[in-house]
Formats: structure tokens, sequence, C-alpha cells
């Protein structure tokens, strides 16, 4: 028996927001989307060039207050082979949340204060 991942979740309140969030700062696109027959809630899949793995986006229709992240000690991680190009653009995005360079990562919040965490590809 063996096991794969296959996706994660984070709630969202604005849809359009977090699609524009993780087209621009990490390229993600959709890959499949599902909306409830009453409209309650809507899915949205993300996915990298590689497709290997789905960030779920999840809008609940009437929720309008931010999510309890609690103390967000979670965190999806990504890595990029042009590390000091992404660092810029975050920058210029303003999205960059925390850094460790003794580490070599950092970290960008999305509009729902999740954190992402960004690693250089090893060599």
């Amino acid at each position: 028996m063996k096991f794969t991942f296959n996706h994660f979740n984070f709630n969202v309140l604005n849809m359009q927001r977090s699609l524009e969030f993780y087209e621009q700062a990490l390229g993600l696109h959709i890959a499949r989307k599902h909306t409830a027959a009453d409209g309650s809630f809507q899915l949205i899949y993300l996915e990298d060039d590689l497709g290997q793995f789905q960030l779920e986006l999840t809008e609940l229709k009437d929720r309008t207050e931010k999510y309890d992240l609690g103390e967000c000690e979670f965190h999806l991680a990504f890595t990029t082979d042009h590390f000091e190009e992404a660092h810029r653009i975050h920058q210029e995005m303003g999205v960059i949340c925390f850094e460790n360079p003794g580490m070599g990562i950092y970290f960008i919040e999305d509009p729902d204060g999740y954190w992402i965490e960004i690693v250089p590809a090893k060599k």
C-alpha cells in the first residue's frame, strides 16, 4: 500500500483576489472547479506546471469574516530555481512576511493570512 499527496485546502474570503495572488506570486493555474448546485460554495483547484499536487481554494459564499488561523503553525512550501528573482517579485508585491537568511528561505503571505515558504532549488 502506498499513499501520494493529492491536495491541500485553504479557505478564502475572496476567490478572485486569491486567484490573482497565486497566479502572480507562484504561477499557479486553475486545474479544475466545482460550484455547489445552490451556489453556497465554490472549490477551485490550482496546480503548477507539473500538476503533481493541487491547492484547493474553498470560498463559502455567505462567509464575511476572516478565518482564525490561530498561530499559523502550518504552511505550504514551494521550491524555485530562480530564488533571487522570486524574492524580488515578492518584495515588489509586498507579500514577504518573514525572512530567515541563515536558512536561505523566506515566507510570503496570501490575502487570507496563509504563509507560503519559498525555498531555493538544490544544486
